[in-house]
C-alpha cells in the first residue's frame, strides 16, 4: 500500500492529500500509479459531487521525482496519465495549494477545476535548468488555462513567481492567508455541493473539451437535453418558485 498520499470520502466529498513532506510531496511512477487508479475508481462513483486535493507539509507538490527519471516509459508518461485521469474526474476539483508548487506538481495543479493559494507560496517549472523537456499535454494545458504569455515565462524564462503574480495569471482563483485555506476550500466545495451534480458534471466536460479545442456539439447538446429532462431541473424550478434552497439528487 503506497502511504505517500492518503484518500477519504466523507458523504459525497473526496479528499486526497500528498503525504511525502521530507521530498516537498514528489512523485515517483509508483506512487502516480497508484493515485491515478484510485482516482480513476472514485471517477465512476456517482455519489461524488467534489473533491479536494492538497498537500502535507510546507510544499503542495514537486511534481516527479527526478532521481527516478530512468524508470519513465515517455510512451506513456505516468505524470501525464494522472493529470489527465484528474482533468477528466467528473465532479468539480479543488486544488488547495498549502505551499510551493514546482515542476510537474504545476500541472497536477493546473488539471483541478479551482486553485486556492497561500499567500508566502511561489512556483516554478524548472526543466529548461536541468536539460529536459517538459510533458507536452501539461505545456498545452498550462497554455490552455494560463494563455502563451505566461506559460512562456515560466517555461522559457524559468520564472519563479510569486503567489501574487500567480494570482495576477490565473494560476491561482483565490489567494488566502495560510491560516484561512482550509476555511476558504471547505466554503468553496460547500458552494459546489449546493450546485445541481448533473448540470456541474456536463457543463465540466464541455468547459474542458473548449478549452482543449475538441468539442463535440453532438455530446454537448445531449448533456444539456439530460438536464432539461432531470429530475434535478424540476426540483430547481420549484426551489426557485418557493423562494428556498434546492435539494438536488443528480439525477
Amino acid at each position: 500500500m503506497d502511504t505517500s498520499f492518503h484518500i477519504t470520502i466523507e458523504n459525497t466529498t473526496l479528499s486526497v492529500r500528498l503525504d511525502r513532506p521530507e521530498k516537498h510531496n514528489t512523485l515517483d511512477p509508483a506512487t502516480m500509479a497508484a493515485l491515478r487508479e484510485a482516482l480513476e475508481e472514485a471517477g465512476d462513483n456517482d455519489a461524488l459531487r467534489v473533491m479536494i486535493l492538497t498537500g502535507t507539509g510546507k510544499s503542495f507538490c514537486a511534481g516527479a521525482d527526478l532521481g527516478k527519471l530512468g524508470r519513465y516509459n515517455f510512451d506513456e508518461n505516468p505524470l501525464e496519465l494522472l493529470t489527465d485521469v484528474v482533468e477528466n474526474l467528473p465532479f468539480p476539483t479543488i486544488c488547495a495549494l498549502n505551499g510551493g508548487v514546482y515542476g510537474g506538481g504545476t500541472d497536477l495543479a493546473l488539471s483541478c477545476d479551482f486553485r486556492v493559494g497561500i499567500v508566502g507560496m511561489a512556483a516554478f517549472i524548472p526543466p529548461a535548468r536541468i536539460g529536459i523537456h517538459y510533458p507536452p499535454v501539461g505545456m498545452a494545458r498550462a497554455v490552455a488555462r494560463l494563455g502563451l504569455g505566461p506559460t512562456k515565462r515560466l517555461f522559457l524564462a524559468c520564472e519563479k513567481m510569486s503567489a501574487e503574480e500567480l494570482k495576477d495569471i490565473g494560476f491561482l482563483d483565490y489567494l488566502v492567508a495560510p491560516e484561512e485555506l482550509a476555511t476558504r476550500t471547505t466554503a468553496l466545495a460547500a458552494d459546489i455541493l449546493n450546485l445541481a451534480p448533473l448540470s456541474l458534471r456536463g457543463m465540466k466536460a464541455t468547459l474542458n473539451e473548449i478549452a482543449r479545442g475538441d468539442m463535440d456539439v453532438e455530446k454537448a447538446r445531449a448533456r444539456q437535453l439530460a438536464c432539461l429532462q432531470s429530475d434535478d431541473f424540476t426540483e430547481g424550478r420549484q426551489a426557485l418558485a418557493e423562494k428556498r434552497k434546492a435539494n438536488f439528487k443528480g439525477a
